[in-house]
Order: structure tokens, then C-alpha cells, then sequence
């Protein structure tokens, strides 16, 4: 079974920054599209960025976008999310998901076509 484990939420400052790791095993995910979705508490998960299989594409949200930047390792089978400038509606709980089609040449924001999913990892940003 494939597995997907997000690292790397905090405790953070309004304007402060964090980086969030999704390590895969199990399965080589190198041609999937990629993504980060997240959940405040009573809200529906929604999307924050995703990246293609060949890391040359990538799609934000409207309130990621400029903030976040989304990568990928290949190699180690690992994605990123770079966040800047944090503020206190970035707080959730973000999961890691991977598609489960390959080689996907459309951007990867639609949520059904996620097969994989992490367990999440918690982001508070607080003063």
C-alpha cells in the first residue's frame, strides 16, 4: 500500500515562514500530479497548489499564489510546499495527495482525481 507522510506544521508568527515535506513510499509517484490540500477546523479541505509529474507545471490558489511555492524530488520521492508570509487564516491541518492518473497534462486542482492521501500535518499561525 502506498503511503504519503507530511512533515514539518508548527507553531509559527504572523508573516513567519515554514516548510512542509510529503514523503511517499510504496509507490514511485513520479508521474503524478502532486498537491497539498488543507482543512481549518469547521471548514471544508480545499486546495493550496499542486505540481505535475514533471515538476514544469504548477497551480495555486488564489490565496497561496505569491505566498507558497509547491516542489518536487523525484529522486526521493519527496514534495514540498514552501510557505511565506503565514498569516492566522493559514491555519489548518495540510495533507499531501498524489493523483491517481499518470502523466496528467492538465493542472492538478481537481480534488476527485486525488487517490493518495497523508494523515496531515497541523500548521498553527498565532501571535
Amino acid at each position: 500500500q502506498a503511503h504519503l507522510v507530511e512533515s514539518g506544521g508548527e507553531l509559527v508568527q504572523p508573516g513567519g515562514s515554514l516548510t512542509l515535506a510529503c514523503a511517499a513510499s510504496g509507490r514511485d509517484f513520479s508521474s503524478n500530479t502532486m498537491g497539498w490540500f488543507r482543512q481549518a477546523p469547521g471548514e471544508e479541505r480545499e486546495f493550496v497548489a499542486a505540481i505535475s509529474w514533471s515538476g514544469e507545471k504548477t497551480y495555486y490558489s488564489d490565496s497561496a499564489l505569491g505566498r507558497f511555492t509547491i516542489s518536487r524530488d523525484n529522486a526521493k520521492n519527496t514534495m514540498y510546499l514552501r510557505m511565506n508570509n503565514l498569516k492566522p487564516e493559514d491555519t489548518a491541518v495540510y495533507y499531501c495527495a498524489a493523483e491517481g492518473r499518470t502523466f496528467a497534462r492538465g493542472l492538478g486542482y481537481v480534488t476527485e482525481l486525488y487517490d493518495y492521501w497523508g494523515q496531515g500535518t497541523q500548521v498553527t499561525v498565532s501571535s
